[in-house]
């Protein structure tokens, strides 16, 4: 019966191996609800388990071959049947039977000779009782469903809005919109792999590694700051041009973190990204800027992305210039564990690499994407753009 309708009247089912019994109860129910009766336990089990299910179920405990307890207790352990109120109606009445028929799951036990008004008062009840918990039920289900809606609703959003403003410092770079689609996934399968090591496990949480895998594209969102006639040189920079370009670390941090101000309330997945933001040039040797940190008092997102980073650089084309094989990247790599890199990352790195030269693979830019690139730095740098 549907919760919300009173109207439509209730269906008992009324599960009795005495024929005299089950007469006896459809004639005192049939006025006022559906009466559905079986002989034995297992077409009682058939009928509560059908398209059309009972609301409640009166259910005697001798029965040969499969006993009422053994009934309930089947009707409790499946999911289409464990929410149907069973009461027993029995001779048996020492305490301890019905102690173990409320054990089962029952939710009354009225003994024979039964007293027609006590069993349609306590019908009544039990059926009001379970109308008023299915509308709860269903309350609650559509509000899970509702709450499940507007969090993936808050979550597009948050994706959109964190696409849009890496988007808009790729846009001014000489990377390409692909180079944040391999660097999140970079960080993904090296995540998975560290989420086990006694290290990072604390840190790499599953919803962690997820907060990552959406933070990544906002890596490098500080070069919208940075001039063109230097964030589109060519050639190498020149000790001041490079102490501007260091500034995109600090100019990213910022960034995120006015946008979280202008919220008024702490983003998780935010504070994970001004972490990358900030600290992904930093070296595990203390070189690195704009802090000097070192060792673990970089931040781990920040220690991932400075590998995945430095990785996609090195194995990517660009406009001036073509990308190093997989082999050469992974060599740069290992040299440079235990002076840039965690030693640890770069032995989770080597353990997926494979993963790594896949995604490179799957995201790599296309002629296309190089000439449209060349085409925007040629007139950023031609017309004397700043």
């Amino acid at each position: 019966m549907n919760s919300l309708d009173f109207t439509e009247k209730s269906t008992v089912l009324v599960v009795d191996d005495t024929p005299e019994n089950l007469s006896l109860m459809a004639a005192l129910l049939k006025d006022t609800y559906k009466v559905k009766v079986a002989n034995h336990g297992e077409k009682g089990l058939k009928i509560a388990q059908s398209d059309n299910p009972p609301d409640l179920i009166l259910l005697d405990i001798m029965m040969p071959d499969m006993d009422g307890y053994e009934v309930c207790r089947r009707l409790k352990e499946h999911p289409a049947t464990r929410e149907i109120p069973v009461i027993f109606l029995t001779a048996k009445s020492e305490i301890e039977d019905e102690k173990k028929g409320l054990e089962l799951g029952a939710v009354d036990y009225i003994t024979k000779p039964i007293s027609p008004p006590i069993v349609m008062a306590r019908v009544a009840t039990q059926l009001s009782l379970k109308a008023s918990a299915d509308f709860l039920r269903d309350k609650n289900d559509f509000l899970e469903q509702e709450v499940a809606k507007r969090t993936q609703e808050v979550m597009a959003i948050q994706e959109v809005t964190i696409l849009a403003m890496a988007s808009l410092a790729e846009t001014r770079d000489s990377d390409t919109g692909n180079h944040i689609r391999r660097t999140q996934h970079y960080m993904q399968a090296l995540a998975e792999h560290l989420q086990l090591h006694p290290r990072f496990s604390a840190f790499l949480t599953p919803y962690n590694i997820q907060m990552l895998f959406r933070s990544a594209p906002l890596h490098d969102i500080g070069k919208v700051g940075i001039p063109d006639r230097i964030l589109l040189k060519p050639g190498r920079l020149t000790p001041e041009e490079f102490e501007i370009m260091k500034t995109h670390t600090t100019l990213g941090r910022d960034a995120i973190a006015h946008a979280e101000e202008a919220l008024g309330t702490r983003v998780e997945f935010l504070s994970m990204s001004k972490e990358i933001a900030l600290s992904h040039q930093e070296k595990w040797n203390g070189s690195g800027y704009p802090e000097g940190l070192a060792g673990d008092a970089i931040p781990i997102s920040a220690r991932m992305m400075a590998l995945a980073d430095v990785y996609d650089a090195l194995i990517s084309r660009r406009v001036y210039k073509e990308g190093m094989s997989h082999e050469e990247a992974v060599a740069i790599i290992v040299e440079g564990s235990g002076s840039h890199f965690d030693p640890d990352i770069v032995d989770g790195f080597l353990h997926v690499q494979e993963v790594f030269r896949g995604i490179a693979q799957r995201y790599a830019d296309s002629d296309n994407d190089l000439e449209q690139k060349a085409s925007y730095v040629q007139a950023a740098t031609g017309d004397g753009t700043t």
